[in-house]
């Protein structure tokens, strides 16, 4: 009983030497931490940009069952104005659906015009065949629905 009293009297803490070595590890688990978390929430905001795309396309398609684009052109070509999908899209600001359009060609493609697409910053990952992430502003339903599987 004396013995541990003895050793429990001797223990006065961590040392100097204790500390810094958990500071060390703490500093390298941020420096490969902070990183990777820039990264998700880059890709997140470039998700983000292109699920507000797929929402207007999902307006225009409700807008054009209910007629209020119009009737196809000459050519079959039917086009959704932001006008009209101001109207029918919600949760995107109506200053960033300004310029934005949905096309329905003939051949039954929709492609979606909207400024956004071009502040995808992950080019790399989000580019898909005929949509080049940050450069173009319109891009395809197929196209969209590839780049958004990424």
């Amino acid at each position: 009983m004396k013995k541990t009293r003895k050793l429990l009297k001797n223990q006065k803490g961590l040392t100097l030497i204790e500390l810094l070595a958990v500071i060390v590890i703490l500093a390298i688990v941020a420096a490969i931490a902070v990183p990777a978390i820039g990264n998700i929430i880059s890709n997140s905001r470039d998700k983000a940009i292109l699920a507000d795309a797929s929402n207007i396309l999902a307006g225009a398609k409700l807008a054009v069952i209910d007629g209020a684009c119009g009737e196809a052109d000459a050519s079959g070509v039917i086009t959704c104005e932001a006008g009209v999908l101001e109207d029918v899209v919600e949760g995107i600001p109506q200053d960033e659906l300004t310029g934005a359009s949905v096309t329905k060609n003939a051949d039954g493609v929709w492609t979606v015009t909207y400024e956004n697409l071009v502040n995808i910053n992950n080019s790399e990952k989000f580019s898909v065949d005929g949509f080049v992430a940050g450069t173009d502003n319109s891009i395809t339903e197929e196209n969209l629905n590839e780049a958004m599987n990424q």
